[in-house]
């Protein structure tokens, strides 16, 4: 249980330093979420799995008839990337879908502030939505996503 705790603390610490790749701008005015089904509770599955996540989400995003779009979520420097959805719904459906595909944790983005948004992780792990910083900051322009292996 210990070994959970602080393994869940690390990644709460690796999330708080994500970074994401667009292939176009948004505006700081919108408000959404990032959502990934890659990797569900932190653990690495195989490009097959993430992809068949991937595909079951996007699904369950359609069915909110909302705009979005796919985005890279990735480490500083680059060794660890999940591709997720940038899409224009509300925080607590957001992190339903957060829950429901397993994730520890979602981002939403309201007038440029990125949060962080617990979804799996308990109270007990001393877990609550952060505010890390202005989303801008954290965007890279590319001309294209990079391919996971699909």
């Amino acid at each position: 249980m210990v070994k959970m705790i602080e393994s869940n603390k690390r990644l709460w610490q690796h999330y708080q330093e994500t970074e994401f790749l667009f292939t176009q701008t948004l505006s700081s005015q919108l408000s959404f979420a990032i959502i990934t089904a890659h990797n569900p509770q932190g653990q690495i599955l195989s490009s097959c799995q993430n992809r068949l996540l991937d595909r079951q989400l996007l699904l369950a995003i359609e069915k909110f008839n909302r705009p979005y779009r796919a985005v890279v979520g990735t480490s500083r420097d680059r060794t660890h990337m999940e591709k997720s959805w940038a899409v224009a719904i509300d925080k607590l459906s957001a992190a339903y879908l957060g829950l429901k595909f397993k994730q520890n944790a979602i981002y939403f983005v309201d007038n440029n502030q990125l949060a962080l948004v617990p979804c799996l992780f308990s109270q007990a792990e001393h877990q609550q939505e952060l505010i890390i910083g202005d989303f801008s900051d954290r965007v890279n322009l590319v001309s294209e996503l990079p391919d996971f292996d699909y």
